[in-house]
């Protein structure tokens, strides 16, 4: 496999580019953001050429920009491959508590998919509860960035730590929540009662929580389901705690293998 620095120099032989050219157009760069770490010298482009020197993320934007390369591609030529980093992520910490999911086509790249059903049984009777699974006639990949309807500008997703009863049972621990972050206020009424009380995601200096919630004034009071059997956490808002916006959506397995801390 040809170097990454290689490649590089590669890029810059196709422009038409001396080492001076570089050194001065990443410098004009680095005026432009008032960041000197833009700035290429020429001694550190040969290295990184020559001598398999890896770039700074800095150095390397400015490479990108001067060559007209994709980012990410060039990411990948020095082993980070961008839509690797949800799967790294769950491999390397056991997700036990509740956090946002960065995932979104612009971290992802556009190689990321997901998997959904291409085809269902046309004597499917999507009015009635149904066992989905066995309706299914084929399988296939979708890439995430066609996924357009899921309005991923204005959406995020959050995981329900598995030790997360803060819910529970209206959200069992290992949902995952559809955020709407275009909907940040807390909502004081509209509601008649616990299932369609809107559901917030909130972020707070610890971590995450995703509750229902009640603001007066400059306190913000974090509200788990009475059955969890978990005491409301006050917060000063909006110092201590932010919005992220309101679930819109949720999904979840059936569990009952792991019941709630103290229960039968």
């Amino acid at each position: 496999m040809e170097p990454a620095g290689q490649k590089l120099k590669r890029a810059r032989e196709r422009m038409g580019l001396r080492y001076r050219d570089v050194e001065e157009y990443s410098q004009r760069l680095a005026d432009r953001r008032k960041n000197s770490e833009f700035s290429i010298a020429i001694s550190r482009l040969s290295d990184i050429e020559n001598r398999g020197v890896v770039p700074t993320i800095y150095k390397l934007y400015s490479l990108c920009t001067i060559y007209r390369l994709d980012f990410p591609e060039v990411l990948r030529w020095y082993g980070v491959n961008l839509p690797d980093l949800p799967g790294d992520a769950l491999h390397v910490q056991q997700p036990e508590r509740t956090h946002l999911l960065g995932l979104s086509p612009e971290t992802a790249g556009p190689e990321a998919h997901i998997q959904v059903p291409l085809s269902l049984d046309p004597g499917i009777d999507l009015s009635r509860t149904t066992f989905l699974s066995r309706f299914i006639q084929s399988w296939g990949v979708l890439p995430l960035m066609l996924v357009g309807r899921l309005d991923l500008r204005n959406h995020r997703y959050g995981f329900l730590g598995l030790d997360d009863w803060w819910m529970h049972p209206l959200l069992a621990p290992g949902s995952l929540v559809l955020i709407d972050e275009s909907r940040r206020k807390v909502e004081k009424t509209g509601w008649t009662g616990e299932a369609d009380r809107p559901i917030y995601f909130l972020e707070h200096r610890d971590g995450w929580i995703c509750s229902w919630a009640s603001q007066m004034g400059e306190t913000l009071v974090a509200m788990p389901h009475p059955a969890s059997e978990l005491e409301p956490r006050v917060f000063r808002f909006p110092e201590e705690i932010e919005v992220v916006g309101r679930v819109a959506g949720v999904a979840h397995r059936l569990d009952f293998t792991k019941r709630t801390p103290g229960r039968s």
